[in-house]
C-alpha cells in the first residue's frame, strides 16, 4: 500500500448525491446499471456505470443518497461516458454503496 500525503487526498472531490435514473447497462463487461446522480447546483448531474447489481435493485437505488469522486477524468465504458465513480466497499463481486448516516445536501464534499 503507497501512503499519500495530505496534499494529494485533498485534490480528490468526493461529494455526496443522490441518484436520480437507473437503467440496465447489457453491454458492460461486468453486470452494471447506468446511473445518473444529482450532485447539486454547483456540479449538476453526472453519468456513472456502477458495479451494483448484486445487492441492489434499480427501484431501491432511486432517491438513495451515495458518495463518488467527482473529478477524475471522464472513462469510455463500451458505448456509455463515465462521469464519476460512485464509492462502495469491495467483496469479491459484491459491492456496498458508501452512504451519508443521514440526508444531507447534495454536493457536500466529504472530507
Amino acid at each position: 500500500m503507497n501512503d499519500l500525503s495530505w496534499s494529494e487526498f485533498e485534490k480528490v472531490e468526493m461529494r455526496v448525491g443522490t441518484i436520480t435514473e437507473v437503467s440496465d447497462f447489457p453491454e458492460a463487461r461486468n453486470p452494471s446499471y447506468k446511473v445518473i446522480i444529482d450532485f447539486g447546483n454547483d456540479i449538476g448531474f453526472r453519468k456513472s456505470s456502477a458495479q451494483i447489481t448484486t445487492r441492489y435493485t434499480k427501484e431501491e437505488l432511486i432517491g438513495r443518497q451515495i458518495i463518488a469522486v467527482v473529478n477524475f477524468p471522464k472513462k469510455q465504458i463500451g458505448p456509455f461516458m463515465s462521469e464519476c465513480l460512485v464509492l462502495g466497499a469491495v467483496e469479491g463481486k459484491e459491492v456496498t454503496l458508501l452512504e451519508p448516516g443521514l440526508k444531507v445536501k447534495n454536493g457536500l464534499r466529504i472530507s
